[in-house]
This record gives C-alpha cells, sequence and structure tokens, in this order.
C-alpha cells in the first residue's frame, strides 16, 4: 500500500487498492490487508494503536505521515470508539479510503444480491 491519506490533508493518496485487487483477486487482497494489519499492530494488544502506527508506519511507506494525520487515520477506522483498530476495522478503513474501490464494492454487491433474487425466483 501506498501513503495513507487525502489531498486535504496534503498528504499524496496513491490509491493502488484497485490494481491489487485486480492483479490478486479478492481473496488475495483480504489476505495482503490482513499482512499489512500485522506489520502495523501493537503485538500485545493485536490491534493497532497510535503507538504501534508511530512506530511501523514506515513499513508500508506511511512515514511521512505528520501525527495529526495518524491520529485522524485511527479516529476515521475506529469504529466501535476504543482508540484502537481491529483488524476489521483496519480492512474496511483500507476500502473507505479507496474511492474506485467502494465503487467497485458497490458493483459487486448488487450483482451478488441480483444473483440471489434470481436463483430465488427460480426455486418452486
Amino acid at each position: 500500500m501506498a501513503g495513507v491519506g487525502n489531498k486535504a490533508n496534503n498528504v499524496d493518496f496513491e490509491d493502488l487498492l484497485p490494481e491489487m485487487a485486480d492483479n490478486l483477486g479478492g481473496e488475495g487482497l483480504i489476505r495482503e490487508l490482513c499482512n499489512g494489519f500485522q506489520l502495523l499492530t501493537d503485538k500485545e494488544r493485536g490491534v493497532i494503536t497510535l503507538e504501534s502506527l508511530r512506530r511501523n508506519s514506515a513499513v508500508l511507506g506511511l512515514q511521512d505521515l505528520r501525527e495529526d494525520e495518524l491520529v485522524s487515520m485511527l479516529k476515521e477506522g475506529d469504529l466501535d470508539g476504543d482508540g484502537a483498530l481491529n483488524q476489521m476495522e483496519f480492512c474496511v478503513l483500507m476500502f473507505r479510503l479507496s474511492p474506485e474501490l467502494m465503487e467497485e464494492s458497490w458493483i459487486w454487491l448488487e450483482q451478488g444480491l441480483q444473483e440471489e433474487l434470481n436463483s430465488n425466483t427460480k426455486r418452486p
């Protein structure tokens, strides 16, 4: 993954997730996101904390992020309000930071729902 952030924070964001998804497929992309999570994790707590993000961010090319950007990233992804990111929150955040992948996700969801509806209407 390249940097995480957006133009509003003056951080260049190169969205590589769609390319990774194309090259690795859905399962491969999730596996890589899980690997990225493990690289950033506080090993004792099993979650990404501000301290573990500071300490390990260079591994994923995030070394240029300022403190306020790291804090903002954690807050944006922290869905349960515990001040850290679990694996699911991290993966959701990565998808949310990828507009193209989010668009593709909605398309996949719609296709899956349509296929499910079609298969249910064909049953007696």
